[in-house]
């Protein structure tokens, strides 16, 4: 979650250097570096149920699934972000000590003070990866989820959960990527809505 641009541009060397000694994340982007601002509980709980079931999913598959603390890297001049969840089923990103390079699924947590830029510019970087066929943004005020994914004339496709009308407590979310789907419910799953659980 971007909270806050620093003053100083920075080559990528300066930004990797420069941020292995800071006590807090920060994403690079264009020269420029933000802080990443700290995250809410229920943000903090999505991202952990949706880590819990990938893992559980992917065990066995030859795929590696990580969460917040880990970079992703669009190429050696950047821009370099930390997703909540991205998974990679590539190699190459076995052996990966310092990022992940060929991610095949992103997830983005929301926030009111960062969802305009995860739906917007971010998902514009998103796109020029490969390797990448789904990008996941889950809401953290409500229980919903738009999930886009690349066809095979490489269109991003939008379906959202619950659709129009659809009872949430039988919503299905289904990540194509990974042949793997739940109930919506399962990752909303004991997190804190507005003061009101939505036990799945």
């Amino acid at each position: 979650m971007v909270a806050q641009i620093q003053a100083s541009r920075m080559t990528v060397a300066e930004y990797l250097a420069w941020e292995a000694e800071q006590p807090i994340k920060h994403e690079y982007m264009d020269g420029e570096v933000y802080a990443m601002a700290g995250s809410t509980l229920p943000h903090n709980d999505i991202a952990l149920n949706v880590y819990s079931v990938l893992r559980s999913h992917l065990r066995g598959k030859g795929c590696r699934v990580n969460v917040s603390d880990v970079k992703v890297r669009l190429s050696e001049q950047g821009p370099y972000f930390y997703p909540d969840v991205v998974v990679s089923c590539d190699q190459r990103d076995r052996t990966a000590i310092d990022a992940i390079l060929y991610p095949q699924l992103i997830i983005e947590v929301l926030s009111p003070s960062t969802g305009t830029f995860d739906y917007g510019r971010k998902f514009q970087y998103y796109r020029q990866i490969p390797t990448l066929e789904e990008y996941v943004l889950m809401d953290a005020t409500q229980i919903r989820c738009d999930r886009y994914t690349k066809n095979t004339a490489n269109k991003w496709e939008l379906t959202s959960y619950p659709d129009d009308g659809e009872d949430v407590e039988h919503c299905q979310v289904e990540f194509s990527s990974l042949g793997f789907s739940c109930a919506l419910g399962l990752i909303y799953e004991e997190v804190e809505l507005s003061g009101v659980s939505s036990a799945g």
